[in-house]
């Protein structure tokens, strides 16, 4: 299998989200994949879920609903451990859907509100650093 090249950030969809041409950064040195969720609560064995960002004009989602989700210790670049819950959805690059694992995390005043880990990039791309926007730029073409 090829493996496709991948800039330092892109633009990517979400299908089950509804979220669509979101801004993610690649970031290599992160195991996993993350994404930013401004109301998450868990009632009767279900995660209920609302990605949105005044930061971020194309991340605004009506609630989702996870019967399937999972919790996971995730230690960052600072080394401080927290526990986040994990779901598991769609992502679309170079028009191709794979399965991804995304933990929640409040991520309102970052850059980029997903990024996306070595846990997904593995096996599937490449990460060319001086590149940007290569899934996008493939759809614009």
């Amino acid at each position: 299998m090829t493996k496709k090249t991948l800039g330092r950030v892109d633009k990517i969809d979400f299908p089950e989200l509804k979220l669509n041409t979101i801004a993610v950064k690649i970031d290599t040195g992160a195991y996993t994949s993350t994404i930013h969720c401004s109301k998450i609560r868990e009632e009767d064995h279900k995660l209920y879920c609302t990605f949105e960002s005044k930061e971020h004009p194309n991340f605004k989602s009506e609630e989702v609903v996870f019967q399937n989700y999972t919790c996971t210790d995730v230690k960052s670049s600072n080394g401080h451990r927290e526990n986040r819950f994990k779901i598991k959805t769609k992502v679309i690059f170079f028009g191709k859907t794979y399965k991804i694992n995304l933990t929640l995390s409040t991520r309102d005043d970052m850059r980029f509100p997903v990024l996306i880990g070595r846990q997904f990039l593995s096996k599937k791309f490449i990460v060319d650093v001086d590149l940007e926007n290569q899934s996008f730029n493939t759809q614009t073409k």
